[in-house]
This record gives structure tokens, sequence and C-alpha cells, in this order.
């Protein structure tokens, strides 16, 4: 078995799997798409009631089983069960969205190259730089593509101590030096007020049975929860290691960076009357267009500002691959080298028929029932598999695992009053929170 976590290390590639493009590109766009102050309000109190559990919950049985993600839950079962082999689609759906994921940091790297360049100085030429990338250049996607799925062979190469732990050790401070300058150059703007209220002042009309959905989907996908990756990670903790603190601090680092990111980038769009409201675009449409107004200063925040999302990305996508790689050393008795290619070689293909599915020459042919490719890959995984997994983890924990071998395991690390508060949320407030919101969606359609 690859070399385990040090402590610092599980939680620093904790917080590197949590903190990724759902915190500085999904989440600004969804919370400008839902109306701001009460979508973010409903996201925390998601992250909080839901989100957090299932955490600890895919922390426990990983650390327990200290196994893959796809037999974690059969070893941590009542009776051993082999029908509990859920795992197996939290690692599907994980390399799933790995697929579009990769691809979506390519175009960052593009984007990092175009503040070097020369950004856009109209909304014409903003929409039409964004717009010809994925319709139109398929070579530069894919050339790109390929250069993100070999820097995540090379590090899944290495294993978690020597690969996932060292990268963590190094991009997650150069992250959060980047967000904290961006932050502070953020509050010198007359706009910062504005994203302020924006970001916490609600207007309940604006929220629909979808918001709250997508709030519940935000919170999975953010935390990285569904995917198999905190299962997988747990399992490599040390069996002294306290995964309920971890857990508090991961969903802590994890919401805030998601807050602050949203900060920073609604105080650049208010600050140049720009709509909340661009969806995917907005990171590439609407922040270059800003960016490009400001001149030499403006290539200098938009490269900082890029930088951070090719760090938050690429540490995510590391976390995304492992999953899938130790399922296939320890089901198939394979080498890890083996392992890596075949997963990555799946992801890379994957990833080139979604974003076809965008392109001009290929989408039409790539479109189904009114969604491209991409388009059903995210939807199906953050709003569908994501809350699905959570649902079938909180029944599993709630009725199929013994709760006196659960409280004994709690009690090292906290109070018997947190742990019932716990056990309630696992067993009752959470598979009922997320049937009712699927009832209701269903209802909707």
């Amino acid at each position: 078995m690859t070399a385990g976590f040090s402590r610092i290390g599980f939680i620093l590639a904790a917080s590197g799997s949590a903190v990724g493009l759902g915190n500085i590109w999904k989440f600004p766009y969804v919370t400008g798409e839902n109306g701001g102050g009460a979508f973010v309000i409903i996201y925390l109190i998601a992250i909080a009631l839901i989100g957090l559990t299932i955490f600890i919950a895919e922390s426990y049985i990983g650390k327990e089983s200290r196994s893959n993600a796809a037999a974690a839950y059969q070893d941590v079962s009542k009776s051993k069960n082999k029908n509990w082999r859920w795992g197996g689609f939290q690692i599907f759906a994980g390399i799933i969205i790995l697929s579009f994921y990769a691809f979506i940091i390519g175009w960052i790297i593009d984007y990092i190259i175009l503040s070097f360049t020369g950004l856009p100085t109209t909304i014409k030429e903003a929409e039409s730089a964004f717009t010809t990338l994925i319709t139109k250049e398929i070579g530069t996607q894919i050339t790109f593509h390929t250069v993100v799925v070999a820097t995540m062979v090379y590090i899944g190469l290495k294993g978690v101590k020597d690969g996932i732990e060292k990268l963590n050790l190094i991009l997650m401070p150069l992250l959060a030096i980047i967000l904290f300058g961006l932050l502070m150059y953020s509050m010198t703007l007359d706009s910062f007020g504005k994203a302020i209220e924006f970001m916490f002042m609600p207007d309940w009309s604006k929220i629909t049975p979808d918001s709250i959905l997508a709030a519940v989907g935000q919170a999975f996908f953010t935390l990285s929860l569904g995917m198999g990756i905190i299962i997988t990670y747990s399992a490599s903790m040390s069996k002294d290691s306290n995964f309920i603190k971890s857990a508090v601090f991961v969903a802590i680092v994890d919401t805030s960076v998601a807050l602050i990111s949203g900060i920073i980038i609604f105080s650049f769009l208010f600050a140049a009357a720009a709509k909340s409201t661009a969806g995917p675009g907005l990171v590439f449409i609407s922040l270059p267009l800003i960016f490009g107004g400001w001149g030499i200063f403006g290539q200098i925040i938009a490269i900082a500002f890029f930088c951070a999302l090719l760090f938050a990305g690429i540490t995510s996508a590391v976390s995304l691959l492992e999953p899938s790689v130790r399922y296939l050393i320890e089901r198939f008795k394979i080498s890890r080298i083996k392992a890596t290619f075949i997963t990555a070689g799946f992801i890379y293909i994957m990833g080139i028929i979604a974003l076809l599915s965008m392109s001009e020459d290929y989408g039409t042919i790539l479109t189904f029932f009114g969604k491209s490719l991409f388009d059903w890959m995210d939807y199906l995984t953050s709003s569908i598999a994501l809350p699905i997994s959570g649902f079938i983890t909180s029944i599993f924990l709630g009725y199929f695992v013994d709760k006196n071998i659960l409280k004994t395991k709690f009690s090292s690390h906290v109070g018997v009053l947190i742990f019932n508060i716990w056990f309630a949320l696992i067993r009752y407030v959470v598979p009922v929170a997320i049937l009712l919101l699927f009832l209701n969606k269903l209802c909707v359609i």
C-alpha cells in the first residue's frame, strides 16, 4: 500500500480537493444566476447540515475500512454484505466530472497566455474570444487538455505521499497568498460594499426549487462529496487522526474560499457595471473584459487570478484521479503505473468527446434533448449523482452500521451530544431533505 498522509498532509490534500473550480469558477456564477444572498444562505445551510455531515460520514468510512471507495462500504457494514459496493458508483461519477474538469483547466491555461499577450477591451472581443475557443479552436483545447491530463498522470504516479501531499504543500499556500492579495485589492474598490450586499442580503423572491437543488449540488461538488475522494484520502489517514476535526477544518477552508472568491469577483463585476448573471462565461468573458480595461495593472491582476484558478483546479483534478487508481490497484492487483494510465486514458477520451460537443463541427451530433454532452455530464453529476450518493451514504451509516460502534469511534474525538446531533442528521435530516428536493424536482418537471 502507498505511504499514507501525515496529519497536515491529509488536511491540505482534502482542502486541495475541496478547493477547486467549484469554489472560484462555479460558485460565483451559480450565485449570480440564483440572485445572490438568498442562494448563499441556502448554500451555507446545505454545507452545515448536509455537506459537513456527509463529509464526516465519508471520512469515517474511509478511516475505518482502510480500503478503496468501492470496497469501503462493504467493509464497514454490519454484515460485510458484498452488495454494498456503492462506492463504485461514486468513483465513476468522479471520473465523469474529471473528464470535463480537465479541459476546463485547459481553458484556464489559455487565459493565462491571453493575459500575457493582450486581454479583450470590448464585450464583443471578450465574447468572441471565449466562444471561438470552445466552438472552433478544437486543436487548442485538445492540446491543453493533453497537458492537464499528462500533469495529473505525472503527479498520480508518485502516489499519495510524494505526489499529492507534496503538490498541496506547494500550491495551497500559493493559492491562499494570491486570493488574499486579490481580496485586499477588491476592498479598495467602491464596488466592494455592493458586492458584500449582493452576497449576503437575501432576496427570497429569486429562489426556486431548482435554486435549492443547485445549492445542495454545489455543496456536494465543492466539498468533493460523493466522488470517492474523501473515502480514499481518509483510508490513507493515520489511525490516531481526528477525522471529525479535520472535516470541520476542511469545510471551513472550502466555504471561506468560495465566499472570498464570490466577493472578489462581484467586486470586479460591479466596478465595471457588469452583469452578475453571466453564467459559466462570467470568469471567461466578464472578468477578462474588466481586467483588459485596467491596462497593464489589469494584466497583472488577470495573471494572478487565473493562476489561482489553475492551482485550485490542478489540486482537485489530481484528487479526482486517485479513487479510481486505488480501486484498480486493489481490485485487480495491478501496478500504480497501469492503473493511472488506464484511468487517465478514459478521462482523456471522454474529455475530448465532451469538448467536441460544444464545437460548431460536432455539437449537433453530440447534443441530446437540448443539452450538449458537456451540459449533461455536468448536470447529471453535480445535481443528480452527487446528492443521490449523499442519500445512500446517509442511509448506510444511519441504518446499516452498528450505532454503538459509531458512538465508540466518535467518543474519542467528540462528546456524546455532538455524536447524537450528527447521528440524527445522518439518519433523518439528510436523507429526508435530499428525498424531498428530488420529489419536488420531479413534480416541477
